[in-house]
């Protein structure tokens, strides 16, 4: 399998007031095409901000992060952001749908921005709506609908732009075990017919059983994960 995602020496650190914390140190490490990797651990070990550098979202203060053999460091932020839109969905635990557009607009979203918005990506919105069993909330708004039909949309957004990563922060942190499971199980389905990339963040053992391998953080580092 061909590498995806490659890191070379990644360093990253937060100031917080008089001091610096060293959140990942000096961090190398490749993910390859087809993994679901799980980074477990508590709140504040460094997951989101690693998630956050493979997205571009951040940049590291030294290091290279390659994406499908691209070097994104090298990239400024307009020709950053083009890249992810191509390249990379983002799934977050607060789900960021767009209040104002309703569900069936929220999913194209992303399309038009791309510029990639055709009559079959409607028909393929409207089946993964139909096959995720959301297809009678397409023209409803996002405040009507409940946590886990929010987290399953914002899947289905990420999914839609065909992207060759998948980054999932938290995903069911914001859900009930028994809504979490119906999210988990609806990305494990996804993510594998469709053969991409999950690198997800999650301090939930029940999300680590979809894992092709498992990390969690400790001093900076990665180390496989006893659970």
């Amino acid at each position: 399998m061909d590498n995806v995602v490659r890191l070379e020496n990644i360093t990253k650190s937060f100031t917080e007031g008089e001091n610096s914390r060293k959140v990942i140190d000096n961090l190398s490490f490749d993910i390859k095409k087809g993994e679901i990797l799980v980074l477990y651990g508590r709140s504040g070990s460094g997951k989101s901000s690693l998630l956050n550098l493979i997205a571009g979202l951040d940049n590291p203060d030294s290091g290279k992060i390659f994406i499908n053999g691209t070097d994104i460091t090298g990239l400024n932020e307009t020709d950053k952001t083009v890249f992810r839109r191509k390249h990379i969905g983002f799934v977050f635990q607060f789900f960021n749908l767009i209040p104002t557009l309703t569900v069936f607009e929220n999913l194209l979203l992303p399309l038009e921005l791309n510029k990639t918005l055709s009559a079959e990506k409607k028909e393929q919105a409207l089946s993964l709506l139909e096959e995720t069993g959301l297809h009678n909330r397409k023209n409803s708004f996002p405040d009507v609908l409940s946590g886990g039909e929010q987290q399953r949309i914002a899947v289905l957004r990420a999914l839609l732009t065909d992207p060759d990563i998948l980054l999932a922060d938290e995903p069911t942190g914001n859900l009930d075990f028994r809504t979490a499971k119906i999210v988990i199980d609806m990305i494990d389905r996804l993510v594998l017919g469709k053969k991409k990339t999950l690198i997800m963040a999650t301090h939930s053992r029940e999300l680590t059983g979809i894992a092709t391998r498992i990390f969690s953080f400790r001093d900076g580092k990665l180390e496989k994960a006893e659970l």
